[in-house]
């Protein structure tokens, strides 16, 4: 598998509350060249460091403990519309996540197109239409 480097530094957060499943994605996305600037383990740490770190793009894990990805997909999106949020989770039923992130990835899942994929959303800029 080779990951493509990325030049410019993506700024990312990582939120899961699985700690193996955190260290991996932040693993992946260091060595393709995105700067993990923050880690957190719940919905509120993500919506906190959301507003605290302003990143480029946020990995959001659903099934967590207290607030859960739902509750932080829902508040970042509220408070700042144009989030790049992409979802990774366990389950398959994710209907409400489908309208509010940009890319959802069901575990397990490839890292190479995860990679590309989160370069992608992080890199593309809002077209705005007047």
């Amino acid at each position: 598998m080779t990951l493509q480097v990325n030049k410019e530094r993506i700024k990312a957060i990582v939120i899961d509350d699985d700690e193996d499943s955190s260290d991996s994605i932040c693993q992946a996305l260091e060595i393709s060249g995105i700067n993990v600037i923050g880690k957190g383990f719940d919905g509120e740490q993500a919506y906190q460091l959301y507003k605290t770190l302003t990143p480029d793009i946020v990995i959001l894990d659903m099934n967590m403990p207290n607030y859960d990805g739902a509750y932080a997909l829902e508040k970042i999106k509220q408070d700042y519309p144009n989030a790049k949020i992409v979802v990774v989770t366990g389950f398959t039923n994710y209907t409400f996540e489908k309208e509010q992130a940009d890319a959802i990835f069901t575990k397990p899942y490839d890292l190479e197109p995860f990679i590309d994929t989160v370069n992608k959303i992080a890199l593309a800029t809002p077209t705005i239409v007047k």
